[in-house]
């Protein structure tokens, strides 16, 4: 489950003097707002999936969004290395793979319970990344929510669909390689530019699954505006309200707001698809949410703790202090991707 800040800013995040109540919560309403924008176009692309499969959609949402992100950003296509090329097109792959499998998850098992365990591949990343014994505690709550989901209801995990279940896992792992690949894309491109060709990369791959299974449904009208609302709501709208907040917003501050997406796609989920959850799946879900947010954190306090070594004045480079490292910049790398 990880902005759009790394391919587009190197702005210092600016705190307005003023201390008004707009200036300091006005960023934060971005971000949560971007959350929901994402979830409930998840939500709306369940509604979608009877109708042109869920390979189909997510040929419809990233056809539809690389087309605006091209149109808007223009990408410059030459004076590039093949280096560069390779980045960009894993970059493509991962948000391919990560799109695919957590659609495929979605149309499977309920909206949060599948958000929730994608958001396990990232926070796996973060502890890998960070090598700190404090981020196995957080692996660990982590776990027990998973085990909580487990536990409930009979057969699968929590009475979920195996495969769907299998989806939204693989989902998380595209999602840490998407991490690893945006941010080296945001290293070798300007602006927006490495987003908008990997996003036409992945909307190339994901065509022939989608004409596979749709066929010429992905044609009729009805099922293209959509694809479009799909693409507007999960997509770009996102991508424009993070980019406005990380200019004022913290990037750690901003990677916490992004834990708290379980429970919107929980909320989405129960509000337009009906998906009620028990109490224990509320609790699994929090447990994950508290997992990811301690996480974050203790990355946080581990980057900004004084540093002895000679590397260290090239880490006190301007651009070294607005582009977090490892898996908590991508957190905030792009949300133009996800799901």
């Amino acid at each position: 489950m990880p902005a759009p800040s790394s391919p587009t800013s190197t702005a210092t995040p600016t705190t307005p003097a003023d201390g008004s109540f707009r200036a300091r919560f006005g960023p934060v309403a971005l971000v949560v707002t971007a959350g929901v924008s994402v979830q409930f176009g998840a939500a709306l692309a369940v509604m979608l999936m009877p109708r042109a499969g869920a390979a189909g959609v997510v040929t419809l949402r990233l056809a539809a969004a690389a087309l605006v992100l091209l149109l808007v950003c223009r990408p410059k296509v030459r004076g590039y290395s093949r280096s560069d090329w390779s980045t960009v097109v894993w970059f493509g792959v991962a948000m391919a793979g990560m799109n695919g499998f957590i659609y495929q998850a979605i149309d499977r098992i309920p909206l949060g319970p599948a958000v929730t365990l994608e958001v396990l591949g990232p926070l796996v990343l973060s502890v890998v990344v960070s090598r700190r014994l404090l981020n196995l505690l957080w692996a660990g709550l982590a776990l027990a929510g998973v085990v909580l989901l487990s536990t409930h209801g009979g057969g699968g995990l929590g009475g979920l669909d195996p495969l769907g279940v299998a989806f939204a896992l693989a989902a998380g792992g595209m999602w840490a390689a998407y991490i690893v690949f945006s941010a080296r894309t945001g290293r070798r491109f300007p602006q927006a530019d490495g987003l908008a060709l990997a996003m036409a990369v992945a909307a190339v791959l994901s065509l022939p699954l989608g004409v596979i299974e749709a066929g010429s449904a992905l044609l009729r009208p009805s099922t293209l505006l959509l694809g479009l609302g799909v693409a507007l709501l999960s997509s770009v709208l996102p991508y424009t309200l993070e980019l406005l907040a990380l200019r004022r917003l913290p990037a750690p501050t901003f990677a916490i707001l992004m834990s708290l997406e379980p429970a919107i796609a929980a909320t989405a989920g129960f509000m337009i698809l009906n998906q009620a959850l028990s109490a224990l799946d509320a609790a699994a879900i929090a447990l994950v949410i508290v997992a990811s947010m301690g996480a974050v954190r203790s990355q946080t306090r581990s980057q900004t703790r004084p540093q002895t070594r000679p590397e260290s004045r090239r880490e006190a480079r301007p651009e070294s202090r607005t582009r977090p490292s490892g898996a908590q910049a991508g957190v905030e790398e792009s949300s133009a991707g996800r799901n």
